[in-house]
């Protein structure tokens, strides 16, 4: 049965998950989206086969097959790992997904190339010194990167939104105060510059904006019906909080996944981006260090739900003058964030609707 160790370091804190069990084989896969070089040792670190092959199911099934007994999968995460991930899934072979990052730290040295990389995943594996990272199921996968695709979308939409009031300016107009979601507003602006080539400019704008309105309306009834057959339970606890709407709760519901897969609330927080790490020397705090390791998803979701949360809420904004008498107000709704955070953990996890009362009141 495969487990997983969790190294302490000396202050006594969790670190990386490594990924520590014994297998008979122990294959490296340095992966690319053409190609793929593979390595397999045996329990005594021998080398039992080193080669290239082209990035397919059918010749890695054939390569391997002479050792499929006890045999576990290692890659790096990079963009084409779910293939190799389903074809493990598939073929009942153990699969693992190692953190790119923690990867680099621990194997990064003078001489690279695929055959040397594919060996050292390999060794990794085999010594216990291989950083874990959440292979996500293959069930909700392609819905969580069509949500995200949708975010990217919309955030495109408001760049185009920006050129349109930034040309306005350019050219001294009146400040355009219609909203482009609103097909006579589009069309309004198609009315506004003399200039032809200025016009198809903004034109073009009002074109892709009216292809993401019509688009991504569908996009987000598809998205809350998956998330209605995968996690009913999980969507309808979300939207339970005041202020997190359809997309909140969906983007929070697809980047956790299963809430189990957390320990404890605090490595919840911190995969989150909701907390800051120390970097400590003999003593000595300098500053912070690791801010960006995580998931942006859910820092963008848990930041936005803080302000949405406070709208016509005024025990909230009580909490936040309370937290602002200790610090500023980016940090009082970064602590707000991070108390949504901490609420959401639980509330996954114990199956429980949000109770503002005992929100604001802990």
């Amino acid at each position: 049965m495969a487990k997983l160790k969790r190294r302490p370091n000396l202050t006594g804190e969790d670190s990386i998950n490594f990924y520590n069990s014994t297998h008979r084989h122990y294959c490296g896969i340095d992966l690319h989206a053409r190609s793929l070089y593979v390595c397999i040792l045996d329990q005594q670190g021998d080398t039992l086969l080193h080669k290239e092959i082209p990035a397919k199911p059918e010749p890695l099934l054939h390569l391997i097959e002479p050792y499929l007994d006890e045999l576990i999968i290692g890659v790096e995460c990079m963009h084409c790992w779910y293939w190799i991930a389903d074809f493990c899934e598939d073929q009942g072979i153990a699969f693992i997904l190692g953190h790119a990052l923690y990867m680099k730290a621990i194997h990064g040295g003078k001489t690279k190339n695929d055959r040397v990389d594919s060996y050292k995943i390999a060794a990794l594996i085999r010594g216990g010194n291989f950083p874990l990272a959440y292979a996500y199921p293959r069930r909700m996968r392609a819905t969580r990167d069509l949500l995200r695709r949708r975010t990217g979308l919309v955030r495109h939409g408001a760049d185009l939104k920006a050129h349109v009031v930034n040309t306005t300016s350019q050219y001294n107009l009146p400040p355009n105060k219609v909203n482009l979601k609103n097909v006579s507003a589009r069309e309004q602006l198609g009315r506004t510059f003399d200039d032809p080539l200025v016009q198809r400019n903004i034109d073009l704008d009002m074109a892709v904006l009216e292809c993401y309105h019509r688009e991504l309306s569908q996009v987000e009834w598809l998205l809350e019906k998956q998330a209605k057959k995968h996690q009913p339970t999980y969507y309808h606890l979300l939207t339970t909080i005041p202020g997190v709407g359809r997309i909140l709760a969906l983007t929070i519901l697809y980047e956790v996944g299963d809430i189990r897969r957390f320990e404890s609330v605090q490595k919840f927080a911190s995969y989150s981006r909701l907390i800051k790490c120390k970097a400590e020397s003999a003593g000595k705090t300098y500053g912070t260090q690791g801010n960006k390791i995580g998931n942006a998803h859910l820092k963008w979701a848990f930041s936005e739900a803080a302000v949405l949360y406070l709208r016509g809420n005024p025990g909230a904004q009580k909490l936040l003058q309370r937290f602002q008498k200790r610090m500023s107000k980016a940090k009082a709704l970064s602590a707000l964030a991070h108390k949504l955070g901490r609420a959401v953990y639980f509330m996954l996890k114990n199956e429980k609707v949000f109770d503002e009362q005992r929100f604001l009141t802990s």
